[in-house]
């Protein structure tokens, strides 16, 4: 059975060495209480949750799945018990506000918990967090009476939550969408229509569930213009607080599923069931992109918890591992973690999670700040950076936390194969994250086709002066300069492909759809190498004081920033191309 260990030191060293999270914090409102001595304590205690509770459950949970009794889902054995476990401790509400029975700690608490509940089991890390994401749009844009009524319970975890968007002719095309909601005497309204793919749709952990769904007015106007969303309980509250009569929503199968088998996902029929008008009416998809924006980030962080955890099993077996003789070795069997490739896997493996978590740590940062700051530029600031790094970091995190894992399955050879070692499980779990949620694809997409254009270039100019400062301030340092250089390159690289993209893009459109997936992978890979900038400065700025810690840093942003970061070169080529390879073959002759 594999092991996980959470990276508390590491988390904690961004926080404070690289970030200086305290200080920055203290300046918000809410959080002037922050301390490293509250981090630490804090992150310590969600790792003796996750390490002693859920990673035993993981792999068993997998193996048992989930299953639909009479109408009603049951989850794995255990699950339940560590549910209890996780609302007692209070953590559904860690960064939640404060007005509703949240603790209202700084975001970045919620991401790094998330990561250490992705790393441990990753199916159950889906019923907080499709619980926070309701959470999020039902705060932003629900009536007071609805807010009054649902969040506590919510941010408390007696109740949990579940968002209803696809159905089975409509995948990411929400414009075509069927469910309807017919307005009753009474201000509710009548949800009638099916859902798929609905991420813990139906459990048996929570008191109630409560549904987000996306539906049309009888009135409404065709496309996205026409969809309003609705709180659909499974239970109805009675006036007191407790829960009533059942609603009228079913369970109509659980999908057969690659991966996560200890999450339901649901196809749900709604039957006249009530629901309340979450915003205005005809004006869904913007509290729905509350919801979605949150669970992209979450998405994202899932696919680094997975890196994280497999990397983890995978440099344990290769120190090991003896087999072969390795290039320095005198003799056989050596362990396999003396072999270059062996090593070039796990060095891959573990400097994108390293470089991922801080970027997580500085989009959480800026989260707080987009919302709290009092300068309204500051906080616009702030907000183009999240808004310009959620899909950056929903599909980089996912596509290389898949890829990670495949190569963590590699360095244990065939064991990786077979079910007992766990490696394959985080195969299969990783795999989901690049699908829901929104595509890889229409992540990149939205990166090129709104992002980029945002007050003309607004938003990546932000992140590119951001780069140059940390190339310039490295390359002040003594022996800074081995690590600017190639970071001042690929800004310069980057900014330039941006550039020739919208100048393309202005008279072929093909252009944008051409380069979206090769281009966001290219600033992620960009990013990354920020991130390995800013963590070799703050290691050459300790000079004799620097601990074995930053030393390990500095070899990681070595390898990082000479053997990872030149992918963005030939990527820069293939861009290049622009659309015609990919358009001219006709489409028959697929």
């Amino acid at each position: 059975m594999p092991t996980y260990k959470a990276p508390v030191a590491d988390m904690v060293y961004l926080l404070g060495d690289v970030f200086n999270a305290e200080e920055t914090l203290k300046q918000l409102p809410g959080h002037e209480d922050s301390s490293m001595d509250l981090f630490e304590t804090v992150l310590e205690a969600a790792a003796k949750l996750c390490e002693d509770i859920l990673t035993p459950l993981n792999q068993p949970g997998d193996q048992v799945g989930c299953r639909l009794e009479n109408g009603q889902v049951r989850t794995p054995p255990g699950t339940k018990e560590a549910y209890a476990h996780f609302v007692e401790g209070g953590w559904m509400g860690l960064s939640e506000s404060t007005e509703f029975g949240g603790q209202g700690m700084p975001s970045v608490f919620r991401f790094l918990l998330s990561e250490i509940l992705s790393s441990s089991n990753m199916a159950f890390s889906l019923f907080p967090g499709l619980t926070l994401g309701a959470i999020s749009a039902i705060e932003s844009h629900a009536s007071d009476e609805l807010k009054a009524e649902y969040l506590p319970k919510m941010i408390s975890g007696e109740w949990a939550g579940a968002m209803a968007l696809t159905e089975p002719h409509a995948g990411t095309d929400l414009g075509i969408l069927r469910t309807r909601a017919v307005p009753k005497d009474d201000g509710s309204y009548s949800i009638t229509g099916t859902k798929i793919f609905i991420t813990a749709g139906d459990q048996d952990l929570s008191e109630n569930i409560i549904h987000l769904v996306l539906a049309r007015l009888p009135d409404a106007p065709a496309g996205t213009q026409g969809i309003s969303l609705f709180l659909v309980p499974k239970y109805l509250p009675k006036t007191d607080g407790s829960i009533g009569a059942r609603n009228e929503w079913s369970v109509g199968s659980l999908e057969h599923k690659m991966g996560i088998m200890a999450s339901p996902t649901c196809v749900i029929n709604y039957d006249g069931a009530k629901g309340w008008l979450v915003g205005k009416p005809n004006r869904g998809l913007a509290a729905m992109f509350v919801m979605m924006n949150a669970e992209r980030l979450f998405v994202g962080v899932q696919g680094l918890g997975v890196a994280e955890v497999a990397y983890q099993n995978a440099a344990a077996y290769a120190k090991e591992r003896l087999q072969g003789r390795g290039p320095q070795s005198a003799k056989g069997p050596a362990p396999i973690i003396d072999h270059p490739d062996v090593r070039r896997m796990l060095l891959s493996v573990r400097s994108f999670a390293e470089a991922a978590r801080a970027l997580t740590v500085w989009v959480a940062i800026e989260m707080d700040k987009a919302k709290l700051l009092s300068d309204p530029a500051e906080r616009e600031a702030a907000d183009d950076l999240v808004a310009l790094m959620t899909p950056l970091m929903k599909s980089s995190f996912s596509d290389l936390g898949f890829e990670g894992a495949v190569m963590a399955q590699q360095v244990l050879g065939g064991h990786g194969y077979v079910r007992e070692w766990g490696m394959e499980q985080f195969v299969r779990d990783a795999r989901i994250a690049q699908i829901y949620e929104g595509t890889n694809g229409v992540q990149a997409m939205d990166l090129v086709g709104r992002k980029l254009s945002v007050g003309d270039g607004r938003l990546p100019a932000r992140l590119f002066a951001l780069m140059d400062k940390a190339a310039a301030d490295a390359s002040a340092l003594p022996g800074g300069k081995e690590f600017a250089a190639p970071l001042a390159e690929a800004t310069a690289l980057l900014r330039a492909t941006t550039a020739r993209l919208h100048d393309r893009a202005a008279t072929d459109p093909a252009e944008l759809g051409a380069a979206a997936a090769d281009y966001l992978r290219m600033m992620a890979i960009a990013a990354y190498g920020w991130m390995w900038t800013l963590m070799a400065s703050n290691s050459l700025a300790k000079g004799t004081s620097a601990a074995p810690r930053d030393l390990e840093k500095l070899e990681l942003a070595r390898f990082y920033l000479t053997r990872q970061l030149p992918q963005v070169y030939g990527l820069d080529r293939a861009i290049s191309a622009g659309a015609a390879p990919l358009m001219g073959l006709r489409a028959e002759a697929f």
